[in-house]
């Protein structure tokens, strides 16, 4: 019979000294973006891509700072595509639809390659290595 007072055993933890629970946490908060564009399709879906990593860094930010750091990195990357994809919709529209012709398989790329990375984001924070996305404005520090 163990001693009910004897402490938990610690987490495992990786070669980086980060627990497979703060890796768990950090790549929910990469993938929660995918999550929320699916939930909010259509002219929310931009929002919804912000949620999720905005969710799980401030429900998780003061206690594990792996997911604190990803988290942040996820909510970045995914305001940086917000306003992007914000910005060729405005110009789609003050070119009264003309401009979708161009505008709209540049926001379907822009889409795809957002997917990929965001993919590749999920798993390196999973394997417990901090990503960084190759362009995000850094608002959330």
């Amino acid at each position: 019979m163990t001693d009910p007072y004897e402490p938990a055993p610690p987490a495992p933890v990786d070669k980086n000294g980060i627990s497979a629970e703060q890796r768990q946490w950090a790549m929910f908060a990469h993938l929660s973006a995918l999550l929320g564009g699916l939930v909010t399709a259509g002219w929310a879906a931009s929002i919804g891509c912000v949620l999720g990593p905005l969710l799980i860094w401030l429900l998780k930010r003061e206690t594990m700072p792996f997911v604190d750091d990803q988290a942040k990195e996820a909510l970045n990357f995914n305001i940086t595509i917000a306003l992007i994809m914000a910005v060729l919709f405005l110009l789609g529209v003050l070119t009264l639809g003309i401009g979708f012709l161009v505008i709209g398989p540049l926001m379907g790329i822009i889409g795809l390659v957002a997917l990929v990375f965001i993919i590749v984001a999920a798993v390196k924070s999973n394997d417990g290595i901090a990503y960084r996305y190759p362009f995000a404005i850094r608002l959330v520090k």
